[in-house]
């Protein structure tokens, strides 16, 4: 099968930072499905496993990718749920080759039936984000799903991000007072869109900002930019027993002191990969997860999140991509088409 990878870290502007190349079509293990790959999305993820390559050059290319959309060729002896022909969703498995390529084995507990009446690239831009900003607000912040916390205040930091989009439309439904920042015309127009109350600007000072709103400190705050960037003003604004959600490992040590053990404020670390990586008994949880997703969006409940197709899949239009990533000039979701036979 055809295939994009790299053999080790290149920067975005050399044209040999992906290959294309003949990949052996992947085999199933007795929990997998085999899956022919339809649309794919990317993500800062795929840009943080090329980079971690180095410069040893790999035999076989390292595939990336990790948000798909296809229908499936095959199933595991211990597969339930899924038959071939079904249309699926999903976010992959970073310990396993990822996605841009035209068939790829996962297991199908963290998989789910796409939305009927959402296009496969419409699709693939929600799992990987989706998953994460669920994880994130529900299980880490223990935010109430069901509407137990309305009227609180969350500050998202980045909310035109990819996760950011996903986070904004399930801050609202569990009736959150959704505080987004970003900095530029078209991402404050995003982040309102997507169903932000408020959007304040993150390359200004966030307190003044937020007593303008007449909000003095956040039950809930979401950094998924920069971590250490932003660490003396969100210790700033958390409340007291509030919870800080963060999703971008810092590169400097970091004070966890006071005022965040004065206030005690649970810090809440979310990184999606880690129930695939680690096998936990609770793995089914994302394809459970991804369902309930699928059945909002074919309700309307939940938005399109992407803001760029490509016609298809190909070195060049990765490398844009990746480039986009890496200098965070993409908001939402972009995806591409599948590699064509």
């Amino acid at each position: 099968m055809k295939a994009i990878g790299a053999r080790s870290f290149l920067p975005v502007s050399d044209p040999g930072c992906l290959v294309e190349f003949e990949a052996a079509t992947p085999t199933l293990g007795p929990m997998d499905l085999r899956v022919r790959v339809h649309a794919v999305a990317v993500n800062p993820v795929d840009t943080k496993i090329r980079a971690s390559l180095g410069t040893t050059l790999l035999e076989t290319p390292r595939i990336l990718g990790w948000d798909a959309a296809g229908v499936v060729e095959a199933v595991g002896p211990g597969v339930s749920g899924f038959s071939p022909g079904d249309e699926v969703f999903y976010a992959g498995d970073l310990t396993r080759p990822g996605c841009n390529a035209e068939c790829q084995a996962v297991d199908h507990r963290i998989v789910a039936h796409k939305p009927k009446t959402w296009t496969f690239a419409e699709s693939c831009a929600v799992p990987l984000v989706g998953l994460t900003a669920w994880e994130l607000l529900f299980e880490r912040m223990g935010v109430d799903p069901d509407g137990r916390d309305a009227g609180k205040a969350l500050l998202i930091l980045n909310g035109a991000g990819g996760v950011g989009s996903a986070l904004i439309p399930l801050a609202r439904r569990a009736g959150l007072r959704v505080v987004a920042t970003a900095s530029r015309e078209e991402t404050r127009n995003w982040c309102l869109a997507l169903g932000a109350h408020e959007v304040i600007d993150h390359r200004q000072a966030l307190r003044p900002q937020a007593e303008v709103l007449g909000i003095s400190a956040f039950p809930f705050i979401a950094n998924l930019y920069n971590t250490e960037l932003y660490w003396e003003a969100t210790a700033d604004l958390i409340a007291p027993l509030g919870a800080l959600g963060l999703i971008v490992e810092p590169r400097e040590k970091l004070h966890v002191g006071d005022p965040l053990k004065a206030k005690c404020v649970r810090i809440a670390w979310e990184f999606m990969a880690a129930r695939a990586k680690f096998q936990t008994p609770d793995l089914h949880v994302q394809g459970e997860i991804l369902a309930k997703l699928a059945a909002w969006c074919d309700a309307g409940v939940f938005p399109k999140i992407h803001t760029r197709v490509f016609d298809r899949l190909g070195i060049d239009t990765l490398r844009e991509a990746h480039a986009a990533m890496e200098t965070g000039t993409a908001h939402g979701k972009w995806v591409l088409h599948h590699l064509p036979a």
